[in-house]
């Protein structure tokens, strides 16, 4: 398959990466707009970074994150669901993952494992923080095989039109 993964520098890839999340997330373009701008300035905080994954030079997949602050907006947003179910300790001291997509015609092959592991293996910090659309799906599911559990559901963003999962895992990542 000629899979290649390594740091990716994300501001210089992000219309292509933003070209994977769109199909694999179902994004149109005025959504893709706005994300470009979110990405372009998360990029920036310190300790942001991301990983790719190539096939022959295309990119089919990305992850990326950064350390925690209980300032950013996802941080605002998921902490009164937290603080319900007395998990809110978990914006502490975590490696957020903000973003992980790979192309459908590249999924179940190991890919997304392999970039959550390697960038949460690059992480100082003790545990890992991430958010999910609240169904049971093949992206959860492979968050629970890492050792992810739900820390609280049926959390709702602004504009979104689902819920979401707030889940955790102890650092590092659980493997098979």
């Amino acid at each position: 398959m000629d899979l290649v993964i390594g740091s990716l520098d994300l501001t210089a890839h992000v219309d292509e990466a933003l070209a994977v999340q769109a199909v694999a997330f179902g994004l149109g373009p005025d959504e893709v707009a706005v994300r470009r701008q979110i990405v372009q300035r998360h990029m920036q905080y310190r300790g942001a970074r991301a990983y790719g994954a190539t096939v022959r030079g295309r990119l089919v997949g990305f992850v990326y994150g950064m350390p925690n602050s209980r300032t950013h907006w996802w941080s605002t947003v998921v902490e009164p669901y937290l603080r319900a179910g007395g998990n809110d300790f978990w914006l502490d001291d975590s490696f957020v993952i903000t973003e992980l997509h790979v192309h459908p015609d590249h999924q179940n092959r190991g890919i997304g494992r392999r970039l959550i592991t390697i960038i949460t293996d690059t992480a100082d910090e003790p545990r890992s923080i991430l958010s999910a659309i609240d169904t049971d799906s093949p992206a959860r599911g492979l968050y629970h095989s890492l050792g992810y559990v739900d820390l609280a559901r049926r959390v709702h963003f602004p504009s979104a039109p689902r819920p979401y999962a707030v889940m955790g895992a102890p650092l590092p990542l659980r493997r098979r």
